[in-house]
């Protein structure tokens, strides 16, 4: 069974791979709708990080402000604008189903400057150790082209 320290882990984890999705489509030439949603998805995550190190239930919801309250009533210090979350959140759902939302590049940098803040808010309020390493790290490792495969064997001779 896991306890609230491996939950983090695991939802910082889950965090860390939608972070580096939305930075891949980013170096992309688009659309940029998907790194939003990612975006959003990993502040989420790391929100639910918090959550789960106090041992409190995961909120069922997308909406960033809403986790973040029950984070600060765990008292963990974790310190963000509300703000500059809930700019976040309409990326969950409402996004994916807008026909007429295709945001820019410019719109996919701001949600991800807000996911740094999210990120390093949440690594400074849990324990040394629960936040493996820099976002740029876990998004370059996530990102980093695979080896090429190996040529093919030549062909036997007739």
């Amino acid at each position: 069974m896991f306890g609230p320290t491996d939950l983090a882990k695991g939802w910082i984890a889950k965090g860390d791979s939608d972070f580096a999705t939305a930075r891949l489509v980013l170096q992309s030439p688009g659309p940029y709708d998907t790194a939003c949603f990612h975006a959003q998805q990993a502040a989420e995550k790391y929100l639910k990080a918090v959550v789960a190190l106090a041992g409190l239930p995961i909120p069922h919801t997308h909406d960033l402000e809403r986790i973040l309250s029950v984070c600060v009533g765990a008292q963990l210090g974790v310190s963000l604008a509300p703000a500059r979350l809930a700019s976040l959140t309409p990326y969950a759902v409402q996004l994916r189903y807008s026909p007429t939302f295709w945001p820019d590049a410019g719109t996919v940098r701001q949600a991800l400057d807000i996911v740094d803040e999210v990120r390093a808010a949440v690594a400074a309020a849990l324990p040394p150790g629960t936040v493996p390493c820099p976002p740029s790290h876990a998004a370059s490792a996530a990102i980093s082209p695979s080896p090429p495969p190996p040529p093919p064997a030549p062909a036997p001779p007739p």
